[in-house]
């Protein structure tokens, strides 16, 4: 392993997070819910590409990419469960609400929420290694 693997996953972490919520932002102001749009949801994209960076770093080559984007899916929908009970409920901070959402839990998450970070998954976590072998180099890409 790369001595700059630390500062590697960190930086794609920052990246990950920002685009995520550039792309969050834009969605809110078309959808007209500006004053939905909070730090909150920053820190919580950064958190959210930890498992997309990670999993694609440590799940073998071997392992097909639709099976790393399910794992990532869940880990990712389980985390935006957390964090949505300690900002949204916890908190108050109404950053997001699914209760009008069929298939959500607590209306902080759902499945059609979920099966976005599926496909979001598939062009993540390729993309993630890609930009991590640009930069480190060592095996190239591939997937079982």
């Amino acid at each position: 392993m790369n001595r700059c693997s630390g500062a590697v996953s960190v930086l794609l972490w920052f990246f990950g997070g920002t685009m995520y919520f550039f792309l969050e932002v834009a969605w809110k102001t078309v959808g007209g819910h500006p004053e939905r749009i909070s730090w909150t949801m920053l820190a919580l994209a950064i958190v959210l590409s930890i498992p997309l960076e990670r999993f694609g770093a440590e799940l073998a080559w071997e392992m097909p990419l639709p099976v790393q984007a399910l794992i990532c899916t869940a880990a990712i929908t389980a985390a935006e469960l957390a964090a949505g009970l300690v900002i949204n409920v916890w908190l108050g901070l109404d950053v997001w609400d699914y209760s009008d959402l069929w298939g959500n839990l607590w209306g902080q998450i759902s499945l059609q929420y979920s099966l976005l970070w599926y496909f979001l998954s598939l062009a993540i976590i390729p993309a993630f290694d890609w930009l991590r072998w640009c930069i480190e180099g060592g095996e190239r890409p591939h997937y079982g």
